[in-house]
């Protein structure tokens, strides 16, 4: 076995699981971590950020946009704490990213003496963000938690790991057995309930398939595809599963249509998804119609909605176990594409109502190809896209999740260009939000990280400004906002910086800044945008009745 340190046992590790990219932030706990690295710098790319929490969203955007787990490294206490939010995000939305963090010293730890980057039970606190977490406390157990936590990020439902290694473990010197990556645990579905639900969808007339994260985390779009034509099935894509079937489909929707398709469903198959739709209302079929559950967390198939048939199994297998069976019991049924055709024209023109965010979250859909990668953000523009910006590839449209996380987008577009070169990149965002990571402007320019990068500058927290105004008699407090002229400060950064006022304008402002052989800045001053949230369920009732006729109301 050879000698190295623990830190040299680390990067060996990460080596041998195939890890090419690191992002991190040095600091006194890390330093024969970081020495490591530079010893592996042949095999592997350490980029570091300007604040720990970035380098967990480029872990996270680098991890959902390739598949691939991302890895981060920060110092313990304030800096993995620091990471906390993005660790978050990546837990609510199923993303393989792996945290490792120091410790303070091995024989000072629970002890509470109040050591540099102390807190009290560092791993008990990231069990509640985490899918599985460990600590090494000797150079041999470096190798096997690291293996672990691969295995883990590549079994079941992927959700973020951590190891933790204290500062003597990482320097110690011992013999140490590297291993090799273990085996992932994927479950390919019990065939008799597999037989059972092809039965159902097969002898169904209006089968109706709601597709998650889930298929998008398992790579499993072609299988969905195949399946959804067998059986004439629409299919309902949540905000994280949007791609997984390219809005050209004549098949494919998105959460808007439930309301409509739904009720008149009598088989309905739900795959990676938490069944719940528009304010977080679950999702189950109308009358004694079957529902279909297939998840790779057996835990989920319990929640939300009771299933006539639970299948605990990643959904690539058992789509294509579907696939194969289905056709054994698929019966004729008439097709559904001028419906869905009318329904999607009907969704299509009431978003269009909102405006300028239609306006301008088409300027940016064309743009751009159809296989760039849009991280969006929480401001009004973004909201609007979640459900009326085309998206024609998987792991294409990249969003926060149930977290909301303010800030997020920025850096989680710098880790998707980092995982995908050879695609186009754009984030966009609001004023507020961006500044949250404004300093990682540094980290594109230094990287030289090509995103594209677009703040609406409203001068406000721009959505909670209006409810004060609408729901509490206009007392408005900690809103408005102090910004700084966006182009010129990309400029001071050492990029391109440019301002587009309107949709043709940036539209044009977009195209261009893709030609770039870097990051590039886009400013485009806004106003006061209306709740169109608001009026949206009443223009699609009206546009509905129009397209389809009272019956379909």
């Amino acid at each position: 076995m050879p000698q190295m340190t623990g830190g040299q046992a680390l990067a060996e590790s990460l080596i041998r699981e195939g890890v090419e990219t690191v992002f991190g932030l040095p600091g006194v706990q890390l330093d024969w971590a970081f020495d490591a690295l530079y010893g592996a710098r042949d095999s592997i790319t350490t980029l570091h950020t300007r604040h720990e929490q970035a380098t967990a969203y480029m872990a996270d955007g680098y991890a959902r946009t390739t598949g691939q787990p991302g890895c981060f490294i920060v110092v313990p206490g304030p800096g993995v704490l620091n990471a906390a939010g993005a660790l978050s995000t990546a837990y609510s939305v199923n993303s393989p990213v792996l945290c490792i963090t120091g410790q303070i010293q091995s024989d000072l730890i629970g002890i509470g003496r109040g050591v540099l980057h102390e807190v009290d039970d560092q791993l008990g606190m990231l069990a509640h963000i985490t899918k599985w977490n460990a600590r090494a406390s000797t150079p041999n157990e470096v190798p096997l938690v690291v293996h672990e936590a691969f295995r883990q990020l590549r079994s079941g439902r992927p959700r973020p790991v951590e190891i933790e290694i204290p500062p003597d473990v990482l320097q110690q010197t011992a013999e140490v057995r590297l291993g090799q990556p273990l085996p992932p645990d994927r479950q390919p579905g019990d065939p008799a309930l597999l037989e059972q639900a092809a039965t159902l969808l097969g002898r169904a007339e209006r089968p109706l398939i709601l597709a998650g994260g889930g298929v998008a985390a398992a790579g499993a779009w072609d299988e969905l595809r195949e399946l959804a034509e067998r059986l004439d099935a629409p299919v309902v894509m949540s905000v994280n599963g949007r791609g997984c079937l390219s809005d050209r489909h004549p098949l494919a929707t998105i959460g808007l249509a439930l309301p409509t398709l739904l009720p008149a469903a009598d088989a309905v198959l739900a795959v990676g998804t938490r069944l719940l739709g528009p304010g977080n209302q679950p999702l189950r079929p109308a009358g004694d119609a079957p529902l279909i559950r297939i998840d790779a967390d057996p835990a989920q198939l319990s929640r939300t909605a009771t299933a006539t048939v639970a299948i605990a199994a990643d959904a690539r297998p058992a789509l294509a176990a579907l696939v194969e069976r289905v056709g054994r019991h698929n019966r004729p049924r008439p097709s559904r594409r001028d419906d869905l055709a009318a329904i999607k024209r009907a969704l299509t023109e009431a978003l269009n109502t909102a405006q300028p965010q239609s306006a301008l979250g088409l300027a940016l859909r064309a743009a751009i190809p159809d296989d760039a990668i849009v991280v969006d953000e929480s401001c009004q523009v973004g909201y609007w896209s979640r459900a009326g910006m085309p998206v024609y590839t998987p792991r294409s449209y990249i969003t926060s999740g149930y977290q909301g996380t303010l800030g997020y987008g920025f850096p989680t577009a710098l880790g998707a260009r980092v995982g995908n070169p050879g695609r186009k990149v754009v984030s966009f965002n609001g004023d507020g939000g961006f500044m949250f990571n404004v300093q990682e402007l540094a980290t594109a320019v230094q990287h030289n990280i090509a995103v594209a990068v677009v703040v609406f500058d409203d001068g406000a927290f721009g959505n909670v400004l209006r409810t004060q105004r609408e729901s509490f008699g206009g007392r408005t407090i900690a809103t408005e906002l102090r910004n700084p002229a966006f182009a010129r400060l990309a400029e001071v950064f050492g990029m391109p910086g440019v301002r587009a006022e309107g949709a043709d304008a940036l539209s044009g402002a977009l195209r261009e800044a893709l030609t770039h052989d870097g990051p590039v800045l886009i400013e485009v001053p806004v106003g006061p945008m209306p709740n169109y949230q608001r009026r949206l369920r009443e223009e699609i009732a009206e546009r509905l009745a129009q397209h389809l006729g009272e019956a379909l109301r």
